[in-house]
């Protein structure tokens, strides 16, 4: 199984059924559709639920739009959004990344 993290408030996202997507840049765990996941909650280094992927959809960040967030939490603009992955991703992030959008369910 391959695992995700997420952050505390993101992983109560998922668990109250609000989340079911995450955007994954620079994909390390070649993710695909029909991977069975853990999710682990980043903040306190525990699993929290177990998930499966349904549908990877590819584009650049600069390219996203509002049917890409559903299932995913909100920014404010595409600067924040840029500056959000660049805290995890470093900053090589730009418009031009690409983003692999993953819907999941839980199972």
């Amino acid at each position: 199984m391959k695992t995700l993290k997420f952050e505390n408030k993101l992983a109560e996202l998922i668990l109250s059924g609000k989340k079911d997507s995450t955007w994954r840049l620079f994909d390390d765990k070649n993710l695909s559709v029909n991977d069975d996941l853990i999710l682990f909650n980043s903040d306190i280094l525990e699993e929290f639920a177990k998930a499966k992927i349904i549908s990877i959809n590819e584009k650049k960040l600069k390219d996203i739009n509002e049917v890409d967030y559903d299932g995913h939490e909100k920014f404010e603009n595409n600067d924040e959004m840029i500056k959000t992955y660049q805290r995890y991703y470093g900053d090589k992030v730009t418009g031009n990344s690409f983003v692999k959008i993953i819907k999941f369910k839980l199972i």
